[in-house]
């Protein structure tokens, strides 16, 4: 199955209909030759209605943070998005509601399998953690992130790099001038292979 066939199949699954009938299109983004896979949230309504990923302040820090290029970032497709859920779930009281469970289940091990030169996967705030690692996940998002040496060569735990995490990381200033420096070492050596 390719990406594109995947792509489809995601916005003809019934589990979908309520989105695609609103007009929205599954927001991921992945090719053949993806290296490291960004896994996040959910995208939120901006992102949703712009069909487009991390164009914005989030995606400015997240670049920032990777220390890579606009171009490396979003036209080479080394870099790939895939969100536990490819669409927005919706407001909560406080921010968006979580992904819908089940679905990253469904469709990201369909996706990692077209994408066979992955050599890092970036798992970006606490779902995406809890997804991925599980049982190895640590009581906080903070103590997880901290122990980011546990989880590679295959994860690398970070933070949301969304403006409302100000606190998060004016409490944790070590994220940034200590952990943030390893993340670019790490995704320069397998850009640059």
């Amino acid at each position: 199955m390719t990406i594109e066939a995947i792509r489809q199949a995601v916005i003809n699954d019934p589990e979908n209909k309520e989105m695609t009938e609103k007009g929205w299109t599954p927001i991921f983004s992945a090719t053949p030759n993806t290296k490291i896979v960004l896994i996040g949230q959910a995208p939120g309504i901006k992102t949703q209605l712009r069909r487009d990923v991390f164009r914005d302040q989030s995606g400015d820090r997240l670049r920032k943070w990777l220390n890579v290029s606009e171009e490396t970032f979003y036209e080479t497709g080394e870099i790939a998005v895939l969100p536990l859920d490819f669409y927005f779930p919706g407001k909560a009281k406080t921010g968006d509601l979580p992904p819908r469970p089940g679905f990253f289940e469904k469709w990201h091990p369909l996706l990692l399998k077209e994408m066979p030169e992955v050599e890092l996967i970036v798992l970006i705030g606490s779902y995406a953690q809890k997804a991925y690692l599980k049982k190895e996940v640590k009581k906080t998002m903070t103590a997880t992130v901290k122990a980011y040496q546990e989880y590679l060569p295959k994860y690398f735990p970070i933070p949301h790099p969304s403006p409302l995490n100000f606190r998060w990381l004016n409490r944790n200033p070590d994220f940034e001038t200590q952990i943030v420096p390893e993340l670019q070492k790490i995704v320069h050596q397998i850009l640059k292979g």
